[in-house]
């Protein structure tokens, strides 16, 4: 009886440390959701960056963007949430929003070859993080008066 207690008992712990791995490793790495962005003159396939770990990951690795790409980070509070280029490969622009979604602050053409120089930081708190091909703040004419349209959970931001 007691050898059938102790299977049981290396069974459950081993199922509680599969599922606690899903949670912490896997779940934060599954594909983002989505949402359209119109921001600008622009209308965008926001991809949705909303726990730290998909927003520090951001577009590292990325090599390319379609013109109609974006990438959406959402934090859980407004504040002065800086990017760094880490691991980036292409150039980007950087579009803040507060929690009205109407851009408080932008940055063209981050390179790079900043990525170990620079953090780009807001000069006013912000609760979005836009990300756009390199150019897209000028086609598409966003400016510190421009407001988003999006849909975002905001339950699924931490």
């Amino acid at each position: 009886m007691r050898k059938d207690v102790g299977v049981g008992l290396i069974v459950a712990a081993m199922v509680v440390g599969i599922i606690a791995t899903f949670i912490y490793v896997v779940m934060p790495n599954l594909p983002q959701s989505t949402t359209t962005l119109r921001l600008g003159d622009g209308l965008f396939r926001a991809r949705i960056a909303s726990n730290d770990n998909t927003r520090a990951n951001g577009l590292s690795g990325v090599t390319e963007m379609d013109a109609d790409q974006a990438l959406l980070m959402a934090y859980p509070d407004e504040d002065k949430w800086g990017i760094w280029m880490k691991d980036m490969k292409i150039s980007i622009d950087i579009v803040w929003l507060n929690s009205d979604k109407k851009v408080v602050h932008i940055v063209k053409h981050a390179s790079p070859e900043d990525s170990t120089l620079k953090t780009y930081v807001p000069k006013v708190p912000a609760l979005y993080v836009v990300e756009l091909p390199a150019g897209t703040v000028d086609k598409k004419m966003i400016t510190t008066d421009s407001t988003a349209v999006f849909q975002i959970n905001n339950a699924d931001i931490k």
